[in-house]
């Protein structure tokens, strides 16, 4: 028979390993949301974390104090089982970018409901022996287990789904690739070149910024058209071997690399292993035609197949209604118009018009379809509301391309506002360059993010500075300190994480 002390003492069990499964899963959450914005590397979500603090709150501390609690007064660790999940709720509802419920994550969840499950299964069934005391049930076993286990699994699960894929691109026989890399700029070359393409060929281009393996694997098994005769594919990169890994995939036939920067240079530490890591694009197997950027350096070595490119092109003209250059194609300089914004395109530009014309488009197609080119959404996008110019360029983060932009905005008569974090995943002293022409240029500077904050507010002399460390507050602030005749200019963007 059952007693009532039985009774409550099984409840009360069931409490806490109710409370302990919601400990282990906002655990779960937190390090999941840390992988997924660092493309599932580990060492990167450790490493290039960039706000140490919120592992140090939300991860190392409440293990701390589980660990510290369970030693010393056991039943203090429910107040933790308690809290911690709602620490974890209020921290998400602060993030501009909260963790996306992929298939991966929701197989990840999967893998930790079945050993949390079964890890308090068994400590219910132990804890009924005992009447007096309950012992803690364990966190990291649970945690631990799922993420080898859904590693596991993942690991091979991608591993059929490249074979597919592979099948899928070599079924395709009239199909020829296209493979872009560069510091910045590539979604731009690759949305250029698409729209300049299509005129003749049936074209297709990965989605948004898709440029890792994963993302290609998955674009091309569920997106890719059959019909296809042109693939044109981002190739991006965090470590070297990653672009080697594409162009080894990929096998494209024609290869565009773009201007190299310090873009990421905490990841590569020189310019010089970031120039060798974008040029493991031409060991593709199926080269028939690279285009370099003059930026890297590269010596042809009599390789008719690579054309250094950039030195030809020389910007006419550009400012707030678009832009005028010239590019020599042979002997002869052609002039390109285009209603895009920013100088820095020409170069981007300049690019596909190489590729167009190595594949048979005549220069009067070319300019034409540069002609009807329309601003890439977030990319140097014009907007006038309210009396207002706003010039959206949120996706725009290096150097060369955030001061072009500060150029153009130079044109304008009336007052100039920038929003910025700076420049993302870069040096110090590249932040502290842009800073200074920030100061001659603009009005009022509102700072966005943590990343640069320091760098920017130390730098900033001239101009009214306003350092924003919540960017809900953006629209009030934008409300308060703007006004009808003002040029608003969205210079990149970090998400809360950075």
């Amino acid at each position: 028979m059952i007693t009532l002390q039985t009774t409550i003492h099984i409840l009360f069990i069931a409490l806490l390993l109710f409370a302990h499964a919601a400990f282990v899963f906002a655990l779960g959450y937190y390090i999941s949301s840390a992988l997924q914005w660092y493309s599932y590397r580990p060492w990167r979500a450790i490493f290039h974390f960039n706000k140490p603090l919120w592992h140090l709150l939300l991860f190392v501390l409440p293990l701390t104090l589980y660990f510290s609690i369970a030693f010393y007064e056991e039943s203090a660790v429910y107040y933790l089982f308690v809290l911690y999940p709602f620490a974890v709720l209020y921290w998400r509802t602060k993030l501009d970018k909260p963790l996306q419920f992929t298939k991966r994550i929701k197989r990840f969840f999967l893998f930790l409901f079945i050993t949390v499950l079964f890890a308090d299964m068994l400590f219910f069934l132990i804890n009924l022996q005992y009447q007096d005391a309950v012992q803690t049930p364990a966190v990291i076993l649970p945690l631990l287990l799922a993420f080898l286990g859904s590693g596991v699994y993942e690991k091979i699960l991608f591993f059929g789904y490249k074979q597919e894929a592979k099948r899928k691109l070599k079924s395709m026989k009239n199909l020829r690739i296209i493979a872009i890399t560069a510091s910045y700029g590539k979604t731009s070359i690759k949305n250029f070149l698409y729209h300049i393409l299509s005129a003749k060929f049936n074209c297709y281009k990965t989605p948004r910024s898709v440029n890792t393996m994963v993302g290609l694997v998955q674009d091309i098994n569920t997106t890719l058209p059959l019909d296809t005769q042109i693939y044109i594919a981002e190739a991006g990169a965090r470590a070297r071997g990653d672009i080697e890994e594409i162009a080894e995939f990929l096998e494209p036939d024609i290869a565009i690399i773009g201007q190299i920067g310090a873009q990421h240079i905490e990841y590569f530490k020189t310019l010089e292993a970031v120039r060798d890591t974008k040029m493991e694009l031409i060991s593709s197997p199926k080269l028939s035609k690279a285009f370099v950027h003059k930026s890297l350096n590269a010596n042809p070595n009599g390789d008719e197949r690579i054309k250094i490119f950039g030195q030809e092109v020389k910007v006419v003209e550009a400012n707030l209604e678009g832009t005028k250059f010239t590019i020599k194609i042979g002997r002869k300089n052609v002039e390109f118009e285009t209603k895009l914004l920013g100088s820095f395109n020409a170069v981007n530009l300049a690019a596909c018009v190489h590729t167009a014309l190595y594949l048979g488009l005549k220069i009067e197609e070319i300019q034409e379809a540069i002609g009807t080119l329309k601003s890439v959404e977030h990319r140097l996008q014009r907007i006038d509301a309210g009396g207002k110019i706003i010039l959206d360029d949120s996706f725009n983060g290096n150097f060369e391309g955030m001061k072009s932009s500060y150029e153009l905005v130079k044109m304008h008569n009336g007052r100039k506002v920038l929003v910025t974090p700076g420049i993302v995943e870069s040096t110090k002293d590249e932040n502290e360059r842009l800073a200074k022409i920030m100061d001659g240029i603009f009005d009022i500077v509102i700072i966005t993010g943590s990343v640069n904050a320091d760098t920017l507010d130390n730098t900033i002399i001239r101009a009214h500075k306003i350092v924003l460390s919540d960017k809900s507050q953006l629209e009030t602030v934008l409300a308060q300190n703007t006004r009808v005749g003002d040029l608003i200019l969205f210079s990149n963007d970090a998400p809360t994480y950075m």
